[in-house]
């Protein structure tokens, strides 16, 4: 049975992600995800070998083309209870987004360029569909400064 604590606990985090995600546009584009994961985890992904995944921060590069744009598909990230459809679904359900950058009509495959001088973690990471990209994801040490200004929605 569900306690009235975890439905209200639930029904809080529900309305903090509708509040954040309000903030981004309908329109399509592209976005970085800035994801705080505080331990780590064994990453399966299929047809690929296991990966560890260390504690720290990581920046994901994706895009919003579908009903909805920037807002529905950063919506979709932010919430920690999905179905596990995309590369990135098992780090936003293991961490925590803390900030996101929206470009809109911008283009992951630019953003993950701009961030090319950065670690990659897991290559081929959301980028399975892309020839050019060696990852889509990359981890963001502290102290590096990043080429996008003050993020569009902020978490922590």
């Amino acid at each position: 049975m569900i306690s009235q604590r975890t439905t209200a606990t639930r029904t809080t985090a529900a309305a903090r992600t509708a509040v954040a995600a309000a903030a981004l546009p309908t329109v399509a584009g592209a976005y970085v995800l800035a994801i705080r994961l505080d331990k780590p985890f064994v990453l399966r992904l299929a047809g690929r070998s296991a990966v560890s995944v260390s504690a720290g921060r990581y920046l994901y590069c994706g895009s919003a083309r579908g009903p909805g744009g920037l807002r529905a598909r950063v919506a979709r990230h932010l919430r920690r209870r999905k179905t596990l459809r995309w590369h990135v679904d098992r780090l936003t359900t293991k961490g925590r987004v803390i900030a996101v950058w929206a470009v809109p009509d911008g283009d992951e495959c630019a953003l993950a360029a701009q961030l090319g001088g950065l670690p990659v973690p897991v290559p081929g990471f959301g980028s399975s569909d892309c020839a050019g990209c060696p990852s889509h994801l990359f981890a963001w040490p502290e102290g590096a400064v990043l080429p996008f200004g003050p993020p569009t929605v902020s978490r922590d």
